[in-house]
C-alpha cells in the first residue's frame, strides 16, 4: 500500500502535544512512519514535498522531517500533466499546494494522509478527485479493523 503524507502530516510529530487531537495524530503518524520504515507500506514523496520541506524555517525541525522523508521508496516527479491537473483542482476551489499534493498522490496511486481538515473537506465535496484523502488517525483506525 502506498502512503503519501503532506507536509503538515509529516511535521505533526514535532508539534505541541498538549492538545489531545495533536497527541493522537502524532501517535498515528509515528505508527504509519514505523510501518513505512519496516516496508509494510510504501512511503511516497514528491518534488512538491521536498520543496515545501526546504522552506521550513526551523532548521532542526526541517532536518528531522527530511530524515522521515528519506525512507520514501518512491518519488513523484512533477511534469506538465501534474501541473495541468493541479490547475484543474485550483479552478475547482482548491488551495494551490493542496491541489499539487492531491495530484501527486493521484499519480502515485497512493492514499493521501493529512492533518488539514480543509483539504479533507474539499475532497469530500468533489467526487472526481482520484485519491482517498484521510486524517492519519481515522485512516489508521480503519486500517487496523
Amino acid at each position: 500500500m502506498k502512503i503519501y503524507m503532506d507536509v503538515c502530516c509529516l511535521c505533526r510529530p514535532f508539534d505541541d502535544q498538549t492538545v489531545g487531537r495533536i497527541r493522537l495524530e502524532v501517535t498515528a503518524v509515528q505508527e504509519i512512519i514505523r510501518r513505512c520504515a519496516s516496508m509494510e507500506y510504501t512511503l511516497v514523496k514528491s518534488e512538491a514535498i521536498i520543496e515545501e520541506i526546504s522552506k521550513i524555517p526551523d532548521i532542526r525541525k526541517r532536518l528531522r522531517v527530511e530524515k522521515i522523508v528519506s525512507i520514501a521508496d518512491e518519488q513523484v516527479i512533477l511534469d506538465e500533466d501534474i501541473i495541468a491537473r493541479m490547475h484543474v483542482l485550483i479552478a475547482m476551489g482548491g488551495d494551490a499546494m493542496d491541489s499539487l499534493h492531491i495530484t501527486c498522490a493521484e499519480r502515485a496511486g497512493a492514499i493521501l494522509l493529512t492533518t488539514d481538515d480543509g483539504m479533507i473537506t474539499f475532497f469530500k465535496m468533489h467526487q472526481d478527485i482520484q485519491v482517498r484523502i484521510e486524517n492519519p488517525v481515522t485512516w489508521l483506525k480503519e486500517e487496523n479493523k
